[in-house]
C-alpha cells in the first residue's frame, strides 16, 4: 500500500525533485503487531533533515497518522517514509514556492534467518568509498549511489553486509548499517562527521552506553583497529543488532558484551 500526499495512488509527478535529483529523504521503519517502532525519533530524525536541507517539513501529527493508518492491520512490515522538495522546474535552483512530497509505503518484512542474531554474520570491506561532505553526513538523504556501488560488489549468499570506508580509509559504517566493535570492555564506533547516516538504533546503542556505564569511544580508526576488536556487530532499525562473526579472514565471537546490549536493547521496544 503506498500514500502520496495521503492519497493511495502509485503515480509521481515526473517533475519531483526527488526523482530528478534526489532532493529529499527517507525513513525506513520496522513494523511490529501494527506499530511503527521507535516511530518518533523516526518523525524527529526527518524533521532534522529537512531543517538541513532547508525542506518545509511536512506536519509530524500528519506523518505520524498515516504512518500508523498503513501499518495498524499489519503484524510485521517495513513502513517507508520519503519526504522530497515537491515539483520544480530544470535546473538546480530551488522553486520560490516549495510544497514538499510525502510518501509513504508499506513492505514485507525481509526473511533473514534467526541463525543471524544468534550466530552472527560475514562481513567484507568494500572498494567504494563514500565521500567526504560535513554538510550532508549524519542525515538520510536520498542519495545514495555510494551504497548502491558498494552493495553490487559482492553476489556471495554467505556475506551479510560490506563495509565502507570514507575517502581517508577510515571505516565508517555498513552498506544498510551502523558498525560497532568491542575493545576492552568499551564501545567504540566512528564520528559521523563528515560522512555516514546517523541511525536511531546507534543513538539508542549510546543510551544503553550511558545508562549502564560502559565506556563508548567516538574516533575514527582503520582496518587493522578493527580486525584487533574483541567484538563486533552491526546495526539497523530493521535487522536491531547483527553480531559479526568474520570480516574477510578474521573471526569473532558473539561475545558477551554484544549480548548485554543486545539484551537491553530490547528493553527499549
Amino acid at each position: 500500500m503506498v500514500l502520496i500526499n495521503g492519497s493511495s495512488e502509485h503515480c509521481l509527478d515526473v517533475t519531483d525533485r526527488g526523482l530528478q535529483y534526489g532532493d529529499g529523504l527517507f525513513e525506513t521503519i520496522a513494523v511490529y503487531q501494527g506499530q511503527p517502532v521507535y516511530l518518533q525519533e523516526h518523525l524527529q530524525r526527518l524533521q532534522r533533515g529537512c531543517e538541513r536541507l532547508l525542506i518545509p517539513c511536512p506536519a509530524l501529527d500528519l506523518l505520524r497518522n498515516e504512518a500508523v493508518q498503513l501499518s495498524q492491520h499489519t503484524q510485521q512490515a517495513v513502513l517507508k517514509i520519503i519526504v522530497t522538495r515537491g515539483s520544480g522546474g530544470r535546473g538546480y535552483r530551488q522553486p520560490d514556492s516549495i510544497a514538499a512530497t510525502r510518501i509513504l509505503s508499506l513492505h514485507p518484512y525481509p526473511d533473514y534467518p534467526a541463525h543471524f542474531k544468534q550466530q552472527g554474520i560475514t562481513a567484507r570491506f568494500c572498494q567504494t568509498r563514500l565521500g567526504l561532505n560535513p554538510s550532508l553526513a549524519g542525515i538520510k538523504h536520498l542519495n545514495r549511489l555510494e551504497q548502491v556501488l558498494a552493495r553490487a560488489e559482492w553476489q556471495d549468499a554467505t556475506i551479510q553486509e560490506g563495509l565502507m570506508l570514507d575517502a581517508l580509509d577510515r571505516i565508517i559504517e555498513g552498506t544498510m548499517s551502523n558498525l560497532f566493535f568491542i575493545k576492552d570492555q568499551a564501545i567504540v564506533t566512528s564520528p559521523l562527521t563528515h560522512s555516514g547516516v546517523a541511525g536511531i538504533l546507534r543513538e539508542k546503542i549510546m543510551q544503553i552506553a550511558e545508562r549502564d556505564n560502559i565506556p563508548l569511544k567516538q574516533h575514527y580508526f582503520k582496518q587493522d583497529a578493527l580486525l584487533a576488536a574483541d567484538e563486533v556487530f552491526v546495526t539497523n532499525s530493521i535487522i536491531g543488532i547483527w553480531p559479526v562473526k568474520q570480516i574477510q579472514q578474521t573471526l569473532f565471537p558473539v561475545g558477551a558484551m554484544t549480548q548485554k546490549i543486545m539484551v537491553r536493547l530490547e528493553q527499549f521496544i
